[in-house]
C-alpha cells in the first residue's frame, strides 16, 4: 500500500514540475505560437486562390432504323462514343500531357465517368479564376464535339449515299428494268399470236383430211398438240413476265421508295445529337485552395505544440548541463 502511495505521490510531483515549466515559459509558448500563426495567415492571404469549377458531358447520339430488332430492346440510338475510352483519351490529352507543366494559371485536373453511367463524363478544372477554369473546360467539350461532329458527318453522308444508290435503282427499274420487260412481253405476246394463228390452221388442215389421208391427218394431230403444248408455255411465260413487271413497279418499289424516305427523314437535325454540357458548368464564389481556416487552425496546433517541445527540451538540456557541473 505504501508503494503504491509513493508512486502516486511521484506523479503528482512530476506533473506539477510540467505545469510549473510551462508556466515559467508560457512567454515564450505564446511568442512561438503567435508567430508561427501569424506566418500561416500571411501565408494564405499572399497565397494566389485557386477556385474549382466542374461541370458534366453527355455524350452525343444518333438515332437508328430499329424495326428489324428481334431482341425488342427499343434501343434506337447508338452512342457516338465509349465513354471510359473518352475519358482515357481526354486525360492523356487534357491531364497528363499538362502534368509537368508550369505556371499554368489553369488546368483540368478529373476526367471521369460517373458511376453506372455510360453516356456521361464529369469533367472538373483548377484555376486563378472561375474565368479560366471554365474556359480549360471548354477546350475539352470542344475537343469531345468536333471528334464527335466528324463521326455524326459521316454517318449522315453514308446515308445520304444510299439515298442515292436507292434513286438510282428506282430509275433504273422504271427506265430499263420495265421498258426491257414490256419489249419482252410484245414480243411474247407476238409469238403466241403466231403460234395461235398456226394452231388454228393445223387445226383446219386437219378437219379436211382426217378421212381422206390418215396418215397425214396423225402428223398433223401431233403437230397440233405441241403447238397446244408450247402455246401453253408460251401463256405461263407471259403471265411470268407480267407478274414480275407488276412486282418491280409496285412491291420493289414501293420497299425502296420506302427505304428512302425513312433514310429522308433520319437526316433531319433532331435525329443526330452531338456531345454537350448538361445544364451549366458549376461554379463557387470562394476558392478551394488554400483553405484559410484549416491552414491557420492546424498551424495554431502544430506551433503550440512545437512550442510546448521546445520548452520541454530546453529544459532538459539545462537539467543534462547542471547535472554535469554537479
Amino acid at each position: 500500500m505504501q508503494v503504491h502511495q509513493n508512486v502516486y505521490q511521484e506523479d503528482e510531483i512530476n506533473f506539477r514540475e510540467l505545469v510549473v515549466t510551462l508556466k515559467k515559459n508560457k512567454n515564450m509558448i505564446f511568442i512561438m505560437t503567435t508567430v508561427v500563426t501569424l506566418l500561416s495567415i500571411i501565408y494564405v492571404f499572399l497565397k494566389t486562390p485557386i477556385y474549382e469549377v466542374n461541370t458534366l458531358v453527355e455524350i452525343g447520339n444518333y438515332k437508328i432504323d430499329n424495326t428489324n430488332n428481334t431482341n425488342n430492346t427499343n434501343n434506337d440510338k447508338v452512342l457516338l462514343d465509349n465513354a471510359s475510352q473518352l475519358s482515357k483519351e481526354l486525360n492523356v490529352v487534357f491531364v497528363e500531357m499538362n502534368k509537368n507543366k508550369k505556371g499554368l494559371k489553369a488546368k483540368i485536373t478529373l476526367i471521369r465517368v460517373p458511376k453506372k453511367s455510360k453516356s456521361f463524363i464529369e469533367i472538373k478544372a483548377e484555376g486563378y479564376s472561375n474565368i479560366l477554369a471554365i474556359a480549360e473546360i471548354k477546350k475539352v467539350v470542344q475537343y469531345i464535339r468536333n471528334k464527335h461532329q466528324k463521326i455524326l458527318d459521316d454517318v449522315s453522308e453514308r446515308r445520304k449515299f444510299e439515298i442515292e444508290n436507292i434513286k438510282r435503282k428506282i430509275n433504273n427499274i422504271k427506265i430499263k428494268e420495265t421498258k426491257l420487260l414490256d419489249e419482252k412481253i410484245n414480243l411474247q405476246e407476238k409469238s403466241l399470236q403466231n403460234y395461235t394463228i398456226q394452231l388454228q390452221s393445223t387445226d383446219k388442215n386437219l378437219k379436211q383430211i382426217e378421212k381422206s389421208n390418215p396418215t397425214l391427218a396423225a402428223l398433223l394431230l401431233m403437230e397440233k398438240r405441241n403447238l397446244s403444248d408450247f402455246i401453253l408455255q408460251l401463256n405461263v411465260q407471259l403471265l411470268d413476265l407480267k407478274d414480275k413487271k407488276d412486282n418491280l413497279n409496285t412491291n420493289v418499289v414501293w420497299d425502296l421508295e420506302e427505304k428512302k424516305n425513312f433514310l429522308v427523314s433520319m437526316l433531319l437535325p433532331h435525329n443526330y445529337k452531338n456531345s454537350h454540357i448538361v445544364g451549366a458548368i458549376l461554379t463557387n464564389d470562394y476558392p478551394a485552395k488554400p483553405n484559410k481556416k484549416l491552414i491557420i487552425f492546424i498551424s495554431f496546433i502544430v506551433g503550440l505544440i512545437l512550442s510546448i517541445f521546445l520548452v520541454f527540451f530546453l529544459e532538459f538540456l539545462k537539467a543534462m548541463k547542471e547535472e554535469n557541473n554537479s
